[in-house]
């Protein structure tokens, strides 16, 4: 007779024990927000460079000099900081010719090169900043891109979105399956700030009358990850 009284025992302490199991892994709903903001660039960043062939390599680095001599002093006369440009790449590479009899391929030269990074913080000059530059001898201008200098204001505005995001989701949820929202339980952003769309040259570099630029508009995507605790309806 002591065998059913054992089982009813064990029985009764299994149903104890379950709901303090289910304390353990408390319930929740996570969904993630997603808020983008766009504004015009305010500073644009673009490469310029010179090219010189010549027979010998001093011939061709002399030239080269001279020619980006031209350039910076046409920068600095368009009223471009000296802080605002910086020297990205040099080279001087032998130029190679071929021999028809021989097969050889002979160095029938030299090609020095240089190039120069500038940052303009009036992007309304960017065209003139351009036409100044081919007029001043550079043979290479392109690699154009634009950014927004003062994004940290717009990141957090496109967070307060993103979070108010992710609570109306939840909400939904919430409502749908019959349950309240708490407190949240954690919060994190998915990744960093990606800027969906940069400007760019309109068309490529020529010395034009007005060399053709669109800044257009950058656009920050933010992503944040929330976990919600919820409680049984009211």
């Amino acid at each position: 007779m002591k065998k059913p009284a054992v089982l009813a025992a064990v029985f009764a302490t299994t149903l104890l024990a379950t709901p303090a199991l289910a304390d353990d892994f408390p319930s929740a709903i996570s969904v993630s927000g997603e808020a983008t903001i766009s504004a015009a660039p305010d500073l644009a960043q673009i490469d310029a460079g010179v090219a010189n062939d010549a027979k010998t390599a001093k011939e061709a680095s002399d030239a080269n000099n001279a020619a980006m001599g031209k350039v910076l002093l046409a920068l600095k006369g368009a009223g471009i900081a000296e802080k605002d440009y910086q020297t990205s790449r040099l080279s001087l590479q032998p130029q190679y010719g071929q021999n028809k009899s021989t097969g050889a391929s002979p160095v029938v030269g030299f090609r020095a090169s240089n190039r120069v990074t500038v940052k303009i913080r009036d992007v309304t000059k960017i065209a003139g900043i351009i036409d100044t530059l081919v007029g001043a001898g550079a043979n290479d201008v392109g690699n154009i891109s634009f950014e927004v200098t003062q994004a940290s204001k717009l990141l957090d505005d496109a967070r307060e979105q993103a979070i108010a995001d992710a609570r109306r989701k939840a909400e939904v949820y919430a409502k749908a399956t019959g349950v309240t929202l708490g407190a949240p339980l954690s919060v994190s952003e998915g990744g960093g700030p990606v800027p969906l769309f940069k400007g760019r040259m309109a068309s490529p570099m020529a010395a034009a009358p007005q060399a053709a630029v669109a800044p257009g508009e950058e656009t920050l995507s933010v992503t944040v990850n929330v976990s919600w605790a919820i409680k049984a309806g009211q």
